[in-house]
């Protein structure tokens, strides 16, 4: 029998890596897609699991990673189910404290490259008549990011996104759900330039529970989920009747650059 294929970006490692390793257990042969070299020591830990896997090495900020990335997925036939979960963040003041390259890096991999992907994902379910899509945001996208404003911006849109989009795709057989983690035990806050601040030295959630509480929801159908920790799902409530400003303030002091914030 046919086994059910699932597509992952950002699956080099974080939460990419383990939303591949979850689907892996539940028997999906898998696509998985980063830039960097890592991605191939990941397949061959999947590959181990008793799974097939492509490993396809792009640069989804760029046209051309996409449309390599889509081309590769359709030679191999319809996909059950697509993870679009790469993304980067960019720390520090908007106003000097940042490169403008970086943060423009940022959007067309986090907003750009998510639109571009998921737009051939998409139209490729609908015509088929069936799928699952998994976008992933952030509970950050529900809070103005102080000194992490492109960032939270950008999960901002990719849950907008993924929201109206299910919306639309209501009675296709083709579902949408947004995933929104909480800080995790990932390499994005150092990578970021935040390793020193509250919310970069601070506590994580566990990426293999993340993936958890997204493969369920997904699967599902649900609209979203917002994982893993109790205190991500309480920051996640609370942010829903705070005033703007007051969230604001407090991402300010959980990101403000310094040794552990100010």
């Amino acid at each position: 029998m046919d086994r059910p294929r699932a597509l992952v970006t950002g699956a080099s490692s974080g939460i990419g890596l383990a939303l591949a390793r979850e689907l892996a257990a539940h028997g999906f042969d898998l696509v998985l897609a980063a830039r960097h070299d890592d991605l191939q020591v990941a397949a061959a830990d999947l590959r181990r699991a008793g799974v097939a896997v492509e490993a396809v090495q792009v640069d989804l900020a760029t046209d051309a990673g996409v449309e390599e990335l889509v081309a590769r997925v359709r030679r191999g036939g319809p996909l059950t189910v697509a993870a679009v979960n790469a993304g980067i963040g960019a720390g520090g003041a908007f106003a000097g404290g940042t490169r403008l390259a970086d943060e423009l890096a940022l959007i067309d991999l986090n907003v750009r490259g998510t639109v571009h992907l998921t737009k051939h994902v998409a139209e490729d379910m609908r015509a088929c008549g069936t799928g699952r899509i998994l976008l992933t945001s952030s509970i950050a996208a529900n809070m103005p990011g102080a000194y992490h404003a492109v960032y939270n911006a950008s999960k901002s849109f990719v849950q907008s996104f993924a929201l109206a989009l299910r919306n639309e795709l209501r009675g296709t057989g083709v579902t949408v759900t947004a995933l929104l983690p909480g800080p995790s035990s990932t390499g994005l806050f150092a990578k970021a330039g935040m390793a020193g601040t509250r919310v970069g030295s601070g506590p994580k959630d566990d990426p293999a529970a993340v993936a958890r509480a997204g493969f369920a929801a997904l699967m599902a159908g649900r609209e979203r989920a917002t994982a893993s920790s109790l205190r991500t799902r309480a920051e996640a409530v609370a942010s829903r009747f705070l005033p703007d400003a007051v969230k604001a303030e407090l991402h300010r002091r959980m990101a403000e650059p310094g040794p552990a914030g100010r």
